[in-house]
């Protein structure tokens, strides 16, 4: 039996007693964007989800294939009427049994959608400041580019954001050099140099961050760099933005008492429609 919210009940009559991403945070996920029925960078998205699941030895299903990761996403925005735009989430999770040592390797998965109002990426030109988030820290770890369902550094550092009036908070590593946002991967732009941290430094192994660090290599005259960003360097760029999936690119407008410019910001968010539409 089980105490749920003040009240004894069955154990089985709660599908959480058993579920390890709830009581472990046993689970791996990936966010995907529909457009006009298609899933955008889907072989990224497949091949990262495998290469985590990989990485926290859960069992692959034989027939847990590209075509069916695909199908099964499709198969529910479509059921949903919301092919034409919308964002899923496939949620992997190892099954039930034992503690910290599981039972067993193999896995079930959840997939979630919703719709979305627009199907081409657009520049939110409104004022989004941030600042460091410096309660809890990011390590220099291989876990820490997955996508896990352990992500409590993330929720207290969007609740500080909340009640300090930002947009998002900037993440550090154990070093204190920048890894990323809240939401997603940073960039910073100074002069003609286009840089952002390494994965090594922590980073989230973005979808969006490789697909524009590619369109950045093709547009002239611009120096493309992974290396480490101290908190000083920000305060010295001339654009800061950030990049997911579901938003594209988001300028930040404001970090601490610097303001910056959305130059590039533009031309990239032009170029990823662009690239999108050829495909």
């Amino acid at each position: 039996m089980i105490n749920f919210n003040g009240n004894i009940a069955q154990e089985d009559s709660n599908i959480l007693t058993q579920n390890r991403a709830f009581l472990y945070g046993d689970g791996v996920f990936e966010t995907v964007k529909i457009v006009s029925g298609k899933i955008l960078f889907l072989e990224d998205h497949y091949f990262r989800l495998m290469a985590s699941m990989r990485v926290v030895r859960m069992m692959i299903p034989m027939n847990f294939t590209m075509e069916y990761f695909e199908e099964q996403i499709l198969n529910l925005v479509k059921e949903q009427g919301i092919s034409s735009s919308a964002r899923a989430r496939i949620t992997v999770f190892r099954n039930d049994g034992g503690l910290y040592l599981p039972k067993t390797n193999e896995i079930s998965f959840l997939i979630k959608a919703s719709a979305l109002e627009n199907t081409s990426y657009a520049l939110n030109s409104n004022e989004y400041e941030v600042d460091l988030y410096k309660d809890f820290y990011v390590t220099k770890q291989l876990l820490s580019s997955l996508k896990t369902t352990n992500k409590m550094i993330h929720i207290t550092g969007s609740i500080y954001a909340h009640e300090n009036d930002l947009a998002n908070c900037i993440l550090l590593n154990d070093s204190k050099n920048v890894v990323e946002a809240l939401q997603g991967n940073i960039f910073m732009v100074t002069g003609n140099k286009l840089v952002t941290p390494p994965v090594s430094e922590g980073a989230l192994n973005g979808i969006m961050r490789k697909q524009i660090l590619a369109l950045a290599k093709k547009i002239e005259g611009i120096e493309i760099s992974e290396e480490i960003i101290s908190p000083f360097d920000l305060q010295k760029a001339d654009e800061l933005f950030l990049t997911n999936v579901i938003m594209g690119i988001q300028p930040i407008t404001k970090y601490r008492k610097k303001e910056f410019t959305t130059n590039l910001a533009h031309l990239l968010v032009q170029k990823l429609n662009e690239s999108i539409s050829e495909n």
